[in-house]
């Protein structure tokens, strides 16, 4: 069953910023990754998702449901998380927390006492008082302390420490053992990589590469840095000689097996895999302007 349905979803500004033609599709129990840099259509597209926005042209469905004519029938669904966060300043964290518990008429405080300690910040604080990292842990507590079904969550972690960074990638781990939908925009790469199945790449307001990334992954073209005891050897798959007897290699997914067949033919001290990178996927794509092929 998809959660999130996007059929072709326009919206021209009059600056004629906007998005163009999005096409969603995210299952139930899947972890979505809309990856591009800030400007590209991300917040855009996801004020869609909850029903904020008109669309000059297609649909967004959630739940079956469309996002926009009955968006007070999807929202209780979703913990939302927005990329740009306000709050009455002249409250304090924990009784903002309170009222929205209380107006979403939730029960189990102790949840919400549990992701505050988690998130390792004093609620008592006037918000007016709080850092950007605070405001987003009270953020944070708020998108996740119902339960939510789906989240949708909008650069989660502007403003945390890398430790708190590491932190949310486990909750986000842990969220998807049980079961939870999630739509993460994010330009972090590491974020993305650590927790997503499924990855969307964004650029000037359209969708220029979707994709499953362990296929991705299985697909690419693997790298080696190998040590010989000699001089290291011509290949057809040589990149660069770093040294007399050390060299990189770059080896077609396919070729992988004729590759270690010959390394197998000499002497050699250590190989080592350069480990998939996303960032270096994505900025190929970007610095080249080339077309990737879905997969």
């Amino acid at each position: 069953m998809n959660i999130i349905t996007v059929n072709n979803l326009t919206k021209v500004y009059k600056n004629n910023y906007g998005i163009h033609d999005i096409n969603i599709r995210v299952e139930q129990g899947a972890t979505f990754g809309f990856l591009g840099p800030n400007g590209a259509g991300k917040s855009t597209t996801i004020r869609h998702l909850m029903g904020y926005i008109k669309a000059d042209k297609g649909s967004v469905e959630m739940f079956g449901i469309n996002a926009w004519k009955d968006s007070h029938l999807v929202q209780p669904k979703i913990g939302y998380l927005p990329g740009e966060i306000t709050f009455p300043e002249q409250t304090n964290g924990l009784d903002y927390i309170k009222m929205i518990f209380s107006l979403r008429e939730q029960t189990n405080w102790e949840y919400v006492e549990e992701l505050i300690q988690y998130w390792q910040f004093n609620p008592d604080i006037k918000i007016k008082k709080m850092s950007k990292g605070m405001k987003q842990k009270v953020a944070l507590v708020i998108a996740f302390m119902h339960n939510p079904e789906l989240l949708i969550l909008d650069e989660p972690t502007t403003g945390l420490d890398p430790l708190m960074q590491q932190k949310f990638i486990d909750l986000i781990i842990s969220q998807k053992a049980k079961g939870t939908t999630i739509f993460i925009s994010s330009h972090i790469f590491a974020e993305i990589e650590k927790t997503c199945d499924q990855i969307a790449i964004v650029k000037s307001g359209k969708i220029v590469s979707d994709f499953i990334l362990q296929k991705l992954i299985d697909l690419s073209d693997k790298r080696y840095v190998v040590k010989f005891k000699g001089k290291a050897i011509d290949s057809p798959f040589l990149r660069e000689k770093l040294s007399e007897n050390t060299a990189r290699y770059k080896v077609p997914y396919d070729e992988v097996e004729n590759f270690f067949s010959s390394i197998k033919k000499v002497d050699f001290i250590s190989l080592k895999e350069i480990p998939f990178s996303l960032e270096k996927y994505f900025m190929d794509f970007y610095d080249k302007n080339k077309e990737v092929a879905n997969v």
